[in-house]
């Protein structure tokens, strides 16, 4: 991850959108990693709806694999993990 002097040295507030919210720095953190900015946005509502160890675990997967594509790779874990699925909160209680 980058300092915050990194971060602010970069900063061109005309330019760059703000992160208020730690879920959206992580959601943007995800999206970097995985080498998929076109897509932040995604990321960081799934980072907003996605409960934190299914997102961690489907990262160390893609982390600790050597794929072409990451991003296509941790769709696919988090599809397996079962992270889309309705109602699967409601279902383990």
């Amino acid at each position: 991850m980058k300092s915050i002097r990194d971060i602010l040295n970069k900063f061109d507030p005309l330019e760059d959108r703000y992160v208020s919210r730690e879920f959206q720095a992580y959601g943007v953190h995800l999206a970097e990693k995985l080498g998929d900015g076109k897509h932040k946005s995604m990321y960081i509502k799934f980072a907003k709806t996605i409960p934190r160890p299914i997102l961690d675990k489907a990262y160390r997967f893609v982390s600790d694999a050597n794929a072409k594509n990451k991003a296509a790779l941790f769709m696919w874990k988090l599809k397996e993990l079962g992270a889309f699925k309705k109602g699967a909160k409601d279902k383990k209680a």
